[in-house]
């Protein structure tokens, strides 16, 4: 068969169902054997949406995304979609389309040597040299991507090589050399994280987005109802935690909650279970942790001692970690210790006074009431992503997905889009902001295209909030972060068929949101903010 046949019965051997992509002459053939395939191929409006799409549908079903881009221009749009998965650990497998081998390095038309340009924001990447690699390579692609730390890997094929015949059969088993991610944890380290977590008297864990990547959330549960340490969590340990959980304190970090924080700084044990404590998390402060003796727990070693050092290091998978530390550990008394974070969140808590305008908590607060439990919500970059970290309640099956280590705007509606394909039942809603949206208004014909109902909650403020809030707080005032001259956002959504309303008021939101739930279509909700309302 071709080499691009081949390719997609690569796909088709590792179960891939869907792959989000655009079109051009250099992935011509594979293309073309796509349309032969029963693989279902979703154009999108933009290539870097493709990278978003396949990452909200990785992160929605636990397995891996797929996404086609041509050569050129069309693998450089892809970059911030590769890029942002590669933060936050998502498996993902980008193809990309390359010119002719004969031709690569002369800077001929639609020629970008993406395998430089992706070189530090890729978990691995191949060049196609040889058309009889391709079997062994789209296996090593798909192990790589999903195993030890999940990440991106970049597959680029040269359009002759595609049109090679070669003869086709899958791997069924893969070596590769230099490539052993530690999965089982050090015996002796975990005895030894085990007598630290024994002899604490106000433990505490910080839960990153490593947890939901290993699928360990009912192994975390399991480790704390029979220990009683409560959790804090960072932005991407959010998602599958719920919120009401007695002992999930909330949000760490630069906009997580004033007592979350404090109880890290007064912690005597620290156990950091798959995050790797970046400077959103710790908010810049030198007290993160000071008072604690740090057991950090993460299947990167590169992760451990990055950005705090660690008494004791645990690399490993944290699902069989915590099953280990669960089978080791006892209760520990933690009742003075959870009465005192209780007394400091009753201190801190404060409720947003209603504005005459929309009150982005109000709103949260209301959707989180109405949308069902088993709902997936993404997020945009900006003040709506602190908004929904803060109000948005986890309960029952539902997933929360957002940018959370390179934080890029553009990101909510084709991770939306992701989320819908292989839930279609599920209820989908998407968070953004008056600028998030314009930067991916264009997958309204994605999503218009293949009758998809989503909900878009969209708060507008006229403003890139979060700019104009750093500013006005650290500058005084604020400068080219106006957006005046926004569009009609509700005319806009519905000249592609879609329903839209506008709220001015938090007593309009009630009939809107259930207005929202019956429509067969997808649905803008556009909540006026006041430029004044904060994330702090």
């Amino acid at each position: 068969m071709k080499a691009a046949e081949a390719i997609i019965k690569c796909l088709q051997e590792e179960k891939v169902k869907i792959v989000f992509g655009y079109p051009g002459v250099p992935v011509g053939p594979l293309f073309e054997a796509l349309r032969k395939s029963d693989i279902e191929h979703i154009l999108v409006r933009h290539e870097q949406a493709a990278g978003h799409s396949a990452s909200g549908y990785a992160r929605s079903t636990r397995s891996i995304g797929v996404c086609i881009a041509t050569s050129g221009p069309g693998a450089i749009n892809l970059i911030t979609g590769i890029a942002t998965a590669y933060a936050d650990s998502i498996p993902m497998i980008a193809i990309t389309g390359q010119v002719r081998t004969d031709l690569i390095g002369k800077d001929v038309f639609q020629e970008a040597d993406i395998i430089g340009a992706t070189d530090s924001f890729t978990k691995h990447s191949y060049l196609v040299k040889d058309a009889k690699d391709i079997p062994r390579i789209m296996k090593e692609a798909f192990y790589i991507a999903k195993t030890g730390r999940p990440g991106p890997v970049l597959v680029d094929i040269p359009l002759d090589i595609q049109n090679t015949e070669i003869e086709f059969e899958y791997p069924s088993e893969i070596s590769i050399r230099g490539y052993k991610p530690t999965i089982n944890g050090n015996k002796r380290q975990i005895r030894k994280a085990i007598e630290k977590i024994k002899s604490s008297s106000k433990p505490l864990i910080c839960v990153g987005g490593g947890v939901m990547s290993a699928k360990a959330e009912k192994e975390l549960i399991r480790f704390i109802e029979k220990s009683k340490i409560p959790m804090v969590h960072t932005l991407m340990g959010k998602d599958g935690i719920p919120s009401k959980y007695f002992y999930n304190v909330g949000l760490i970090g630069s906009h997580g909650f004033k007592y979350a924080n404090k109880a890290v700084a007064e912690a005597d044990v620290l156990i950091l279970v798959g995050t790797r404590v970046a400077d959103r998390a710790t908010g810049g402060s030198k007290s993160f942790g000071k008072m604690a003796d740090i057991i950090h727990i993460d299947v990167d070693p590169a992760e451990i001692g990055k950005n705090l050092s660690a008494l004791i290091p645990v690399v490993g998978d944290c699902k069989k970690i915590l099953q280990e530390l669960t089978d080791g550990v006892t209760q520990i008394d933690t009742k003075v210790w959870m009465d005192q974070i209780m007394t400091w969140k009753n201190e801190y808590v404060k409720i947003r006074p209603s504005s005459e305008k929309v009150n982005p908590q109000y709103a949260l607060e209301l959707l989180s009431q109405m949308i069902e439990e088993d709902a997936l919500i993404t997020a945009d970059v900006g003040q709506n992503q602190i908004w929904t970290s803060h109000y948005l309640d986890m309960v029952g099956n539902r997933r929360f997905l957002t940018s959370g280590g390179l934080g890029t705007m553009g990101y909510s509606i084709p991770a939306s889009v992701g989320c819908k394909f292989p839930f279609p039942n599920r209820r989908v809603v998407a968070v953004m902001g008056d600028g998030s949206f314009q930067m991916s208004m264009s997958e309204l014909g994605t999503i218009k295209q293949n009758h998809l109902n989503i909900i878009f909650l969209l708060f507008n403020n006229s403003n890139l909030g979060m700019v104009r809030e750093y500013q006005s707080n650290v500058y005084k005032n604020t400068y080219g972060v106006s957006l005046c001259e926004n569009p009609d956002f509700v005319k806009l959504i519905e000249a592609y068929g879609f329903c839209g309303k506008r709220v001015n008021a938090n007593s309009e939101l009630k009939g809107v949101i259930e207005e929202a739930m019956v429509s067969n279509k997808t649905f803008l909700i556009e909540c006026i903010v006041s430029e004044e309302e904060s994330t702090l």
